[in-house]
């Protein structure tokens, strides 16, 4: 009876869930000498697959435009299949959106800079993310908004 009742956390399975490179405007665009501007964007989802095992992803968007025209675009979402179970419901939404997207982003990093590569350009090394931080800051949002709700979690 003890052993149901002790929490797990572990990961099932970490696999690359979609990846798109786009490159809009070459070849002519290759021939620009200008340094791109270069934009990014993460995000962190969750779903629930069944009774205690959650899908939980980090997707990075990365634009880089040379003047107004984009050079390439990358947009890359790596998943975590984790099994979560006995751990108390307030400690959820950490997991999910601190813990787990802190296991998946090196994933996520080595991806992003491998696709640039790949595509003839110099690697994009997506700095660190405290997951921790973006957390909170989501969590003051909604607050600060009056709804008071979880916003990344996504699982119900």
């Amino acid at each position: 009876m003890a052993d149901e009742a002790t929490p797990v956390f572990q990961i099932q399975r970490m696999y690359l869930k979609d990846l798109s490179l786009e490159q809009p405007n070459s070849p002519q665009i290759l021939l620009e000498q200008q340094q791109p501007q270069v934009d990014i964007n993460l995000a962190v989802g969750a779903e629930q697959i069944s009774d205690g095992v959650v899908e939980v992803t980090v997707t990075a968007t990365v634009t880089t435009k040379v003047k107004d025209k984009v050079l390439f675009l990358v947009e890359a979402k790596q998943a975590g299949i984790f099994e979560i179970r006995n751990v108390p419901q307030e400690q959820m939404p950490v997991l999910i959106s601190v813990v787990c997207p802190q296991m998946i982003y090196p994933y996520l990093r080595a991806i992003v800079s491998d696709v640039c590569t790949r595509a003839g350009f110099p690697p994009i090394l997506l700095t660190e993310v405290n997951f921790q931080a973006m957390f909170q800051a989501q969590q003051e949002q909604a607050a600060q908004a009056g709804n008071g709700s979880r916003i990344i979690t996504g699982v119900n």
